[in-house]
């Protein structure tokens, strides 16, 4: 019996547009810690219930998180996907929140290792997300799972031109490289049966979401030049890099005497970056990487200077890699989470180089101009 139930699983096939909902699941995820911490801190820090009661929101995201895997479960829809990614994303991010409350025998809400504990799995599953981006093998069997997926636009004749064309290519494909006879031939059936006359087609209406994204296309031909991308890029390489090195500066100069020192622990315990000075080593590993993350952000920033474009998009690409995977750690772990705006800057950052890089110095076969088509999605944004 339990061999028979094994044999019936099958070969995992991606989703089509797992990646857009694996980012609607990470942006949800980020914006709901964001935006709990800052509601408690700006109300301080309310409780829901009376008595002995007290409603936590890790109760709110289990019940979302409930909802969000029963949708697809009931579910055939393909909206269903997209609200529960929505939902998966914002339960989560109230669920995890409140992590130190169940690692600390005091449930301790502001327990030092609840920050660190949450952007870690913030930071794996946007791993995670990049591994699904990659991608898949294309054979005929995966591709006929995506085409499947697409009918469903036929069932709710909502099927318009563009798409049966990309329907219609992608069947094509999968007779031509169909290793099994009847994948090829119930390819082909579908293909007649798409190629109907009496097909029912809707005009083609962009989505919300395309209207947006192609004015932020848009937008980003109109004044994202080279010129003044690569200025921000320099400018904004520079400023972390200088503020890590006088923060590294201010430091060691503070810490020239042993009354100074003191002084220096007492101002840190002051503002909750350390509990006792036995937490003061943290602390000066967190300056150290720091100052080496801006010493690589300088130097990056004057390779650009020095149209050393690639050579400075390497060195920063290091930088901003290890003051987000690392030195933010140590930040989340010493004062909570007064690195999430830091954390988006370095991310921002890190984007826009990668944006210039593929660009601008990166040559294209069929083209060396940059693309002008606005993409579908923030997947393809993110490609170009």
């Amino acid at each position: 019996m339990i061999n028979r139930s094994f044999s019936r699983i099958r070969k995992p096939v991606k989703r089509e547009g797992a990646e857009r909902y694996l980012l609607l699941t990470l942006l949800s995820f980020a914006a709901s810690v964001t935006l709990t911490r800052l509601f408690l801190w700006a109300t301080g820090f309310p409780q829901v219930g009376g008595g002995e009661l007290h409603i936590a929101h890790v109760l709110w995201g289990g019940l979302l998180l409930f909802i969000a895997v029963l949708m697809p479960l009931i579910l055939a829809n393909r909206w269903a996907y997209t609200l529960s990614a929505l939902l998966a994303g914002t339960g989560v991010g109230l669920f995890i929140d409140e992590v130190g409350k169940f690692i600390t025998r005091s449930n301790d809400y502001f327990y030092p290792a609840a920050a660190p504990i949450i952007y870690v799995f913030f930071l794996l599953t946007v791993l995670l997300y990049l591994q699904v981006r990659r991608p898949f093998s294309t054979d005929a069997r995966r591709e006929l799972y995506c085409v499947f997926d697409d009918l469903q636009e036929v069932i709710d004749h909502d099927l318009d031109p563009q798409e049966r064309a990309d329907t219609e290519q992608r069947l094509r494909n999968i007779a031509s490289q169909a290793e099994s006879s009847d994948l090829a031939r119930l390819a082909n059936e579908l293909l007649h049966f798409l190629a109907a006359d009496s097909l029912y087609l809707v005009p083609r209406v962009p989505s919300l979401w395309e209207r947006w994204m192609g004015r932020l296309w848009a937008l980003q031909t109109r004044w994202v030049k080279q010129r003044r991308l690569k200025a921000v890029l320099v400018g904004g390489l520079a400023a972390l890099g200088a503020l890590a090195l006088a923060d590294l500066a201010r430091l060691l100069w503070a810490v020239r005497s042993p009354e100074l020192l003191e002084r220096v622990v007492t101002n840190l315990i002051a503002g909750s970056q350390i509990a006792s000075a036995s937490g003061l080593g943290w602390f000066y590993a967190q300056m150290a990487l720091q100052g080496t993350v801006g010493l690589l952000l300088l130097i990056s920033a004057g390779l650009w200077v020095a149209r050393q474009e690639r050579l400075g998009i390497r060195l920063g690409y290091l930088g901003l890699l290890l003051s987000l995977t690392v030195v933010d750690l140590l930040v989340f772990y010493l004062d909570q989470f007064s690195a999430i705006l830091p954390a988006l800057i370095q991310f921002g950052l890190l984007l826009g180089m990668l944006f210039y890089r593929r660009r601008y110095l990166t040559v294209r076969k069929e083209s060396r101009q940059p693309l002008a088509q606005a993409p579908r999605d923030l997947t393809a944004l993110g490609e170009t």
